[in-house]
């Protein structure tokens, strides 16, 4: 679920446009080529330069889908494209969930697509193929070294890691208290005892010496607008390929698995691509859809290193349970547009998987569920309401209130847990509900955007941890169609709808969709369903982790993806309903 405070020590968007000057890369191909793949523009900003890759794939009807990736902000993160076109002649594209768009046309001097980057102004940005990277070899530093910043009461832990190879010494930040892993570190240099290197994504640069032994770096961590801070480096011995995920499901597996592709045929350009996995044995089997929660996510909900859905699709097919779970639409391998898309297209993505999953050989139709995660709790209920091909409904952490209310909710609960005074506690209750009626009560996109532009005084960004270069950002993110229908949603419309058996479980440190609010929300609204179960499980986070606090930076700490005594509870429910 989203949360309408944007502040953040790593930013990963792209809106620092405010602050850049762009500046055209260098080329080593042409468009008269296929312009199919790879196409780089390196943005010059005063901290340094920030590299966005746009991707140009081909569908089979000979369009092209796009997707852009923030190389120094948010590496591996695909952001889906809402408008895509390139050929010989331009490049252009938008990104409706960040009020962002480019319009480029191809220069055969410069052999690069040169036009102008929007997103609240504009600045010209030139796209080419990437050139070839050198290779740079840095001596002695190898290894992870633990750091630790301390600025007034904030403790920050960090892990530098440093690892030499084919490609040569590449090196990552993890900033473990913030729970952000694999950020890059750039312009890594040495000169005897002397250290430097550049944080993009945090507008860090960092200068330190070596100790005699060689084990220990000293230095200051300087990031403009925060205070010049001290911080020492010291190094283990081994390099850390990734945190522990214990639950990780490793073949072979006593199941099959296939790889799907199935239409929306209500959506034009919507085909969803996932995996099926089915239990040994003759069958026919009951199933389950996996539904994600909000955001881009693929088939396995991969969140903070996690892969919950992985998790969940393992368990329930060892217990004899079919299990389908797909990418959203316009993201990984799934086609159609997501970033203008709302809850009610991905509903409509979800009755395609019905459909389809009902055509399959192995499957008994009159078992089939959906089990809904976050958002995907809150679209269950939506596709199931009078629809008698869904056998039955498990609600993790699912919405039992207002998307307003639950906004509310969310920011007191993760402004509290980040140590905001009671008094600031009692404006943000004042001010959020303000922006959200004002975003809700908009007739459209246009009319959210002037009131919100209207009342987002720098005053009041202050009070929601967001400097005023983030303004277009967080106006974006909450003017888009899928967050004003959220806002809309009232579960109440849908659950006394749903005659189907319920499980709706929600962790007792869930400070996402809090569990007391909810909980009673969707009690009410399945008041006269004879077979509903309720469950709030004590000690256990949004993700269904045993978490200590429950707040975000936690998830990726924690090697646990599914409680699973959670795990069980689920499986032994639907067994006890529909399997043999």
């Amino acid at each position: 679920m989203p949360i309408i405070r944007i502040a953040s020590p790593l930013l990963t968007g792209l809106l620092v446009a405010l602050l850049l000057t762009l500046a055209p890369a260098f080329a080593q191909d042409s468009p008269n080529t296929p312009p199919a793949g790879d196409w780089l523009g390196v943005l010059a900003t005063p901290s340094g330069e920030l590299r966005l890759l746009v991707t140009a794939t081909e569908q089979a009807d000979g369009s092209f889908r796009g997707q852009l990736e923030s190389l120094d902000q948010a590496p591996g993160q695909k952001i889906p494209m809402s408008e895509f076109a390139i050929d010989a002649e331009t490049m252009r594209f938008s990104i409706a969930a960040m009020g962002a768009s480019y319009n480029g046309v191809w220069n055969d001097q410069t052999e690069c697509y040169e036009g102008e980057f929007s997103q609240g102004m504009s600045f010209p940005l030139a796209f080419a193929r990437p050139a070839a990277v050198e290779v740079t070899v840095i001596e002695g530093m190898d290894g992870v070294w633990e750091g630790l910043l301390v600025r007034g009461e904030t403790e920050l832990a960090f892990t530098l890691n440093v690892e030499t190879g084919e490609d040569g010494t590449q090196v990552t930040l993890d900033s473990v208290t913030q729970a952000a892993y694999d950020i890059p570190v750039s312009d890594f240099t040495r000169e005897g005892d002397s250290i430097g290197f550049r944080v993009p994504a945090a507008s860090v640069t960092y200068r330190g010496a070596l100790n005699t032994e060689g084990d220990t770096l000293t230095g200051q961590w300087t990031r403009p607008g925060f205070p010049e801070a001290e911080v020492s480096f010291q190094r283990t011995a081994e390099i850390v390929t990734g945190p522990n995920r214990p639950q990780e499901p490793v073949g072979p597996f006593p199941y099959s698995v296939e790889d799907v592709r199935f239409d929306n045929p209500e959506a034009a350009g919507v085909t969803l691509a996932g995996t099926l996995t089915i239990p040994a044995g003759d069958g026919p089997f009951p199933a389950a859809i996996l539904i994600s929660g909000s955001g881009p996510q693929d088939r396995d909900e991969t969140v903070w290193t996690h892969r919950p859905f992985a998790v969940l699709a393992d368990h329930l097919t060892r217990h004899g349970i079919v299990v389908l779970r797909y990418d959203d639409r316009g993201f990984a391998e799934s086609t159609g547009d997501f970033a203008s898309s709302t809850s009610m297209d991905f509903a409509s993505d979800t009755e395609a998987a019905l459909a389809w999953l009902r055509g399959r050989p192995e499957i008994d139709t009159s078992a089939i569920g959906l089990i809904g995660h976050s958002e995907g709790g809150l679209i269950a209920p939506v596709v199931a309401a009078d629809n008698d091909a869904v056998a039955f409904l498990v609600l993790l952490a699912g919405p039992g209130t207002t998307g307003e209310q639950i906004i509310l909710d969310q920011s007191l609960a993760a402004a509290r847990a980040g140590g905001r005074s009671e008094e600031d506690l009692d404006v943000l209750a004042q001010l959020i509900p303000q922006i959200t009626g004002t975003v809700s009560a908009a007739a459209d996109e246009a009319e959210a955007r002037t009131a919100l532009t209207a009342l987002l005084t720098d005053a009041r960004l202050a009070l929601l941890g967001a400097a005023p270069a983030q303004r277009e950002l967080l106006i974006s993110q909450n003017v888009r169609a899928w967050h004003r229908n959220f806002l809309r949603h009232d579960p109440a419309d849908f659950l006394p709808r749903v005659d189907q058996p319920v499980l709706a479980l929600n962790g007792s440190l869930d400070l996402q969709v809090l569990p007391d609010a909810n909980l009673a929300g969707l009690e009410a609204g399945l008041s006269g369903n004879p077979d509903t179960t309720v469950v709030e499980l004590e000690g256990l986070n949004h993700m269904f982790q045993r978490a200590q606090t429950g707040t975000i930076a936690e998830y990726a700490e924690i090697e646990e993806t599914f409680a699973p005594h959670a795990l069980e509870l689920i499986s032994d429910w639907i067994a006890e309903r529909f399997v043999d």
